[in-house]
Order: structure tokens, then sequence, then C-alpha cells
């Protein structure tokens, strides 16, 4: 383990000094409909159209190519109907999120891949999750779409440590979180999870964000669940978590994340090529919504490098 422990920062300290801002009213609200099942698309049109600027961005968001619409949507309350509260909730709590994230100028730090990854990382998390037949579906993409959200943040908070720790990625091909864990005693994940609770997020869904770095801690508690649905969500986000990020120019947890992919496809389920071809169609349809340019490289052309080089 480093010796750069002995500097460790305190993880609960570093949040509260950097005063972790409110959710916007409209986000709170949506939450707290969602708590009410008998709740549907006009009480959940009502918060959305109170905020002029979130108005716009779901109906960008309902009629873009990704839902393929015939004619325009131009009423949220038909747009809810149409694509479901589920879908439109998460879409605004990202929304929300992601408006209040920092953009420190941090050393190897890049934002613009950060957002490439959440965003691919979600689509993945849902495709597997429909292919599984796990039915939260949208709840793994929000949660893998937010995974990462404590990285400015932490990098804004703690720049020189983080500096660091970004360089040191990126020599040492290591995932970010466990140079944290080694640095520092904690990891990012951990932090989105506090984060998360701060602002009254649902429990399931700050675990699932929280237990996105540990993979196989994940597979050996479905290893021993009499109910392994429980634990699907956690194992879908922290698998598209071992997806490789734009920023990186090859594979690295690529054996990991193959691993774990075999552990838990079922029958039915389509090779893992087709999933990751899937990923990156959508992913062209969706990006321009969220306004997030494509990565250098598709999804499937890692795959492809990595598959040449062992043929």
């Amino acid at each position: 383990m480093s010796n750069t422990k002995q500097s460790a920062i305190d993880l609960k300290q570093l949040l509260s000094n950097a005063q972790l801002p409110a959710l916007p009213q409209s986000a709170i609200s949506l939450l707290e409909l969602s708590q009410n099942p008998r709740n549907g698309p006009a009480e959940f049109a009502e918060p959305i159209e109170t905020d002029p600027g979130l108005t716009g961005q779901v109906l960008r968001f309902v009629n873009s190519s990704y839902f393929g619409f015939s004619r325009e949507i131009s009423s949220v309350k038909l747009a809810i109907t149409l694509v479901g509260t589920r879908t439109i909730k998460n879409f605004s709590l990202w929304s929300a999120v992601f408006s209040l994230m920092p953009n420190p100028k941090c050393g190897m730090l890049d934002l613009k891949s950060l957002w490439q990854d959440s965003l691919r990382r979600a689509l993945f998390a849902r495709i597997m999750a429909k292919h599984i037949g796990f039915k939260a579906t949208e709840e793994v993409f929000a949660a893998a779409l937010l995974q990462d959200m404590a990285v400015p943040l932490l990098a804004k908070e703690a720049s020189d440590r983080y500096s660091k720790l970004f360089d040191e990625r990126a020599k040492s091909e290591r995932r970010l979180s466990d140079i944290e864990q080694d640095t520092f005693g904690w990891t990012h994940a951990e932090a989105a999870g506090m984060m998360a609770r701060q602002w009254n997020l649902p429990e399931d869904f700050a675990v699932m964000i929280e237990s996105h770095t540990e993979i196989d801690c994940c597979l050996d508690e479905m290893s021993k669940s009499n109910d392994k649905s429980e634990e699907l969500g956690k194992i879908i986000v922290a698998l598209s978590a071992l997806l490789p990020s734009a920023a990186d120019s090859q594979w690295n947890e690529f054996e990991e994340f193959e691993s774990a992919y075999n552990n838990i496809v079922l029958k039915g389920v389509p090779k893992l090529a087709a999933v990751l071809a899937q990923t990156d169609e959508e992913f062209t349809e969706f990006s321009p919504v969220l306004k997030i340019t494509s990565p250098k490289m598709s999804l499937i052309d890692y795959h492809d490098q990595l598959t040449s080089v062992a043929n």
C-alpha cells in the first residue's frame, strides 16, 4: 500500500468544507412525487413546468431521435405519458446534478471525457438491465450516469492531491479508485454515495453508486444471496464502471470486465460485441440531446483492438 496514506484527507470533512449545493426545487419535487406510485404525468409535469430551463431540456430530450416519435411533442404532460415518469424523473435528476458540478482545472482531469464516460456507462447499464430482465432499468441508468459525480467536486476541493492522482493513473494504468484507496483510505464512489444521501436520494440508488468500484464484492454477495435480483442492480452499475474511459487509448480493465460479464450473462443475452455495438449506436442517438460529443474511439473500436491482438 502506498505510504501517501499517512497524509490522508478526511472525506466527511472535505465534503462538509465543499458546501455541497442544494438540488433545484424542481428535482426535489420530482423525487418526492416518485415516492407515491399514485402520482402520474399530471403531477410530475407541474414542477417541471415551473422551471423553464428544465421544460426545454425535457422537450428536447423527448423529441430527440433516440425516441423517434413521428410528430413533435410540445406538452410536458404528454412527454411524460409517452416515455414514463421514471425516465423523465431520472433525466431531470441528471440534468440537475450535472448543472451543479464544478469544472476544476486539475491536472489531467478531462471533464469532457468524464461526461462521455458517464453517458456511455449509463446506456450500457440500461441495455444490460433489459437483456437480463432487471426491471429497474431507469434506476441503473441513472446510477451509472451519476457514478462519477463526486470526481469534479473532489478535484476542486483537493486539486493538488488529485492532480497527482490523475497523473499517476495515466502513467500506471491503475483505476482511479484503487489509487484513491491507497492514498486516502476512501474512493470517489464513497464520496458520491455520501452526496446522494445528503440530497436525500433513494437509499438503493445511493448503494448502487457507492458500490460501482467493487465488482468482485458485488458478485460474491450475489452468489450468497437467496434473492439474486437484489444484487443485480449493483452488479450492472459496477460492470459499467469497467468500460474504457474515453480519455484512454486502451481498455485496461477488459479482462476483469469480460470475466464479470460472462459471470452474469444469462441465456438469450447477446454476445458482448453486440451489446457494445448497441451502446455505441444509442450513444450516437442520445448524446446530441445532452450536448455531449462522441469519443474518439467507440466501444467496438476498443473491443476489436483487443480481440485482433488476441487472435
